[in-house]
């Protein structure tokens, strides 16, 4: 044993000495001859097969070795593929989007979130008690029931920020790692978060514009290729700026007002690009679980809601278009009309005739209701169809809310429609029939999406009709309710809108919806508008009302005051009421009047 295992040693000292090397003392080196090179191992010695079997056998190991960490990598201890949880983990790319004048509204950022492998971990407990002392919202003993499964892969934090990886890899921790993520961020807060949406903790789109890509990516084309480049900006509609002064004003007249609720759209009434949209109380899509759940319910385009008399607008601009009423009609509003066992008040009532623009002026109940019947429950219903009051919007967002219908659309469904009860729509559905009203009376479609060109659709009512109800919708703000909308420089024209709130067995007096609907500026509107408060509050400068005339109105004011100039449209030099009138063929309110 001793002479074999010396013996090759000694031979490799023999010719190490027979190179003129030193050997240590002790070795009793014998230089051996050296074995014939061939293409076998018949000259080798025994100690060089030896040798030769050694590296074979060492080779043959690393290689069971090597095929075992590969599969460790691909498949867990407990038979779960780490590729296919890596998979399900992976986070899309996601596009930014933009405003319509190409400011970030939402975009992707790197980060790094926290897994660990539990088979190295050598104390759960105590590592689990160590994550904690750096990320303060980890559980310490689900951390730790989580890490004693002893599976190959699990999630512990996401989107660690890097001040938190930096404390984490400080903690030295076996088993612990980081994998980088997409993260959406949204530099602009809760401003246009019920558009935008939000996404999942895998960044998948769940909501809004979000979500609408995420549908678009999974669509196909003729030639089978996605409708949608993941690698594409996606450019919206919004303007930003006006977006943000559409928000302000909103939020702190909800606050003035002591509101449920508050609602504004703008709409472009020529492409009905929807340039600014606001719907409180919002959320920060950032953290949007850390709002209430009815702040991420957008009541501009999935809430419906009985509108009240703004629908008086449809209803007059049907029947003028119909033939069947004239501008110059009159009709009886002396007394309350009884229909079966209801009666139809008027909110200020009048007690006299009124004309087809006085009935529109003093927003008599009794008097559209008349309109509506000489109009017919059929017709007023094909208006309404055609206004696209009657079937769910068909927009980007999935938020987009169904009407509530009458039952059976008798005498009594024809009255109460037209002055906006027993029919609940989306605001935006309001916004969008006013542009059709006062662009020409083409049908407007609501988008979310910026669109340079006109997208007028079919014609409702015809141009002079149009043109008739621009000049009316003006008498309103400039002598009827809507006073206190009208702002300096930019004519506005519109129609208030107060509705009791239905409730079990009937409408609520004191629970209110009020709106403005408003066009501006009025000699050549450019955009539509609506504002809308639930269930707002009188106060001392109301002089105790709560109806539209004292909310919605002036706050139409403030914000077309701010964002018309941010929509480049310049301040009229002379008063252009009599230019409005000229084009309804309407001269004064006191010749349509009579007095």
């Amino acid at each position: 044993m001793i002479g074999s295992r010396t013996g090759s040693k000694n031979g490799r000292r023999a010719d190490t000495h027979a190179q003129g090397r030193y050997l240590p003392p002790g070795y009793d080196a014998i230089a051996k001859p050296r074995a014939p090179r061939s293409g076998g191992g018949e000259g080798r010695t025994p100690s060089q097969r030896r040798i030769f079997l050694s590296l074979a056998l060492f080779a043959a190991c690393f290689t069971l070795v090597g095929a075992r960490l590969v599969g460790l990598a691909i498949m867990g201890g407990d038979g779960e593929s780490n590729v296919a949880i890596a998979s399900a983990a992976t986070q899309i790319h996601r596009p930014d989007i933009v405003d319509r004048n190409g400011e970030v509204m939402a975009t992707d950022i790197a980060t790094a979130s926290l897994f660990a492998d539990a088979r190295y971990v050598i104390d759960p407990a105590e590592t689990a008690r160590q994550l904690a002392s750096v990320l303060p919202d980890l559980d310490v003993q689900d951390v730790t029931q989580k890490l004693e499964t002893g599976r190959a892969f699990i999630w512990l934090k996401r989107d660690l920020t890097p001040k938190q990886q930096y404390a984490v890899h400080y903690l030295g921790m076996p088993g612990l790692d980081f994998r980088k993520e997409q993260k959406r961020v949204y530099p602009n807060g809760k401003t246009g978060s019920n558009v935008l949406g939000m996404v999942d903790i895998d960044n998948r789109g769940i909501a809004g514009i979000e979500r609408y890509m995420d549908d678009t990516f999974a669509r196909k084309d003729d030639t089978g290729r996605p409708k949608f480049d993941r690698n594409r900006t996606l450019m919206l509609s919004i303007d930003l700026h006006v977006q943000h002064a559409l928000r302000d004003e909103l939020e702190k007249s909800m606050a003035e007002f002591s509101a449920l609720a508050a609602v504004g759209v703008i709409m472009d009434v020529h492409t009905g690009e929807v340039v600014a949209m606001t719907s409180l109380p919002d959320f920060d899509p950032n953290d949007p679980m850390a709002s209430p759940d009815n702040s991420r319910f957008n009541r501009a385009t999935l809430g419906v809601y009985e509108m009240g008399s703004v629908f008086k607008a449809v209803t007059l601009a049907a029947a003028l278009d119909s033939g069947k009423v004239g501008i110059n009609a009159s009709f009886d509003a002396t007394k309350p009309l009884q229909v079966a066992r209801f009666k139809i008040h008027d909110y200020h009532a009048e007690n006299r005739w009124l004309t087809v623009p006085e009935v529109f002026i003093h927003s008599s109940n009794i008097g559209t209701a008349k309109i509506a019947l000489q109009l017919g429950s059929e017709e007023h219903r094909q208006y309404l169809a055609r206004f696209g009051l009657l079937t769910r919007p068909e927009i980007e967002l999935p938020e987009a809310g169904s009407p509530l219908l009458p039952a059976r659309w008798g005498e009594l469904s024809t009255i109460t429609t037209s002055y906006g009860h027993g029919i609940a729509v989306t605001p935006l559905q309001v916004a969008s029939a006013v542009s059709t009203i006062v662009n020409g009376g083409f049908k407007v479609e609501p988008t979310f999406l910026r669109h340079n060109e006109p997208r007028l659709g079919e014609r409702v009512i015809s141009a002079e009709v149009s043109a008739t109800m621009r000049g009316l919708l003006r008498l309103v703000v400039m002598e009827g309710t809507g006073r206190k909308a009208d702002v300096p420089g930019y004519p506005v024209m519109g129609k208030t809108g107060t509705a009791e709130k239905p409730i079990k067995g009937g409408y609520s007096r004191n629970k209110l919806i009020t709106s403005f609907i408003s066009a501006f500026p009025a000699n050549d509107p450019r955009y539509a508008m609506i504002v809308m408060f639930d269930e707002p509050k009188a106060t001392k400068e109301t002089y105790g009302y709560a109806t539209a005339g004292w909310n919605a109105a002036p706050v139409t004011a403030r914000v077309i005051s701010r964002v018309a100039p941010l929509l480049g449209i310049k301040p009229a030099t002379k008063p252009q009421e009599n230019d409005v009138l000229r084009q309804a063929k309407l001269v004064s309110y006191e010749t349509l009047s009579g007095q």
